[in-house]
């Protein structure tokens, strides 16, 4: 029946396996939880070796690190059920009929994304970057994610039947972070799979500090212009791409990019400071994706 795949690092996922388990049990389906920590060597892995004890559950704990798009394959390919559920391991289950809500949905669809949500109040000044960007880009009702099924597709709370998944697969090749989710949702949308979402959220429990988030957003940025460049993604798939496409054809890129280098340093004070502004983080994004399809190019 069900699958729920757990990729972790670094973080104690034994009160979310803790949750799904007890819900699993009330719904009386078959069902296994696999949890997998990406060799982080962390200390919180002690709680999570308290999965094992509960049934139909286990926890692993890698001793070499695979990156998390293979982590998450990994997990996909040990497991034995239909329907494969994945859900990040900093995630907060906020609802009692969260594992009810996927099961009364599962009829007709290869793909099922309940959604994420932020906190109401940001943790700290120091996280106040990608809290913003949650609250105010990707926290999207399921209404608002149907109007672009493929676009609003993240795999941080989704299942997806194992056949499905199996055609595609997270691209090992890619090691930085970012995208995954864009790659994995542009070859759905080439097979033309049945996406549905619906209201049924998690959390996001771990937010970034201001500074891994704008590491992040690079990393991120760089692994885009490599998905372009090897045609892995289509310019009008991606909002980013599209409008770097516009930019290159008004040649506007080079402008930018130098524009970029002049004001790099206020744009960092900025967005790794108190208050953050997402303006400047767009501004900031636009101008390093030239800067770096340059460099790219030379």
């Amino acid at each position: 029946m069900l699958s729920i795949l757990v990729p972790t690092y670094n973080y104690n996922v034994y009160p979310l396996a803790v949750e799904l388990h007890k819900q699993c049990l009330e719904c009386n389906i078959d069902f296994e939880i696999l949890c997998q920590d990406d060799a982080s060597h962390s200390p919180l892995n002690v709680f999570n070796e308290k999965i094992n004890l509960l049934s139909h559950a286990s926890f692993v704990a890698l001793k070499q690190n695979i990156a998390h798009r293979e982590n998450r394959n990994s997990l996909a390919e040990k497991a034995k059920f239909e329907y494969l559920l994945f859900v990040d391991g900093d995630s907060n289950i906020l609802s009692f009929d969260y594992i009810k809500n996927y099961l009364s949905n599962l009829c007709d669809f290869d793909v099922i994304y309940g959604g994420r949500i932020h906190p109401d109040r940001c943790p700290s000044d120091n996280q106040k970057l990608r809290w913003k960007y949650g609250r105010l880009i990707e926290d999207k009702t399921a209404e608002k994610r149907k109007i672009k099924p493929y676009h609003s597709l993240l795999f941080n709370n989704t299942i997806i039947k194992k056949n499905c998944f199996n055609s595609i697969k997270f691209d090992k090749t890619i090691k930085k972070y970012g995208h995954d989710d864009t790659q994995l949702s542009f070859q759905l949308s080439k097979l033309k799979s049945k996406i549905n979402h619906i209201e049924n959220p998690v959390e996001h429990g771990s937010i970034d500090t201001n500074l891994e988030y704008f590491n992040k957003t690079k990393e991120s940025l760089e692994n885009l212009i490599t998905l372009h460049s090897e045609a892995k993604v289509d310019v009008e798939f991606v909002r980013m791409l599209k409008l770097y496409h516009f930019l290159q054809v008004t040649k506007s890129t080079f402008i930018i990019s130098k524009t970029h280098a002049v004001f790099k340093k206020l744009l960092f004070k900025n967005l790794t400071g108190k208050n953050p502004n997402i303006l400047v983080y767009n501004l900031f994004r636009v101008g390093y994706l030239c800067s770096i399809a340059l460099k790219s190019k030379t």
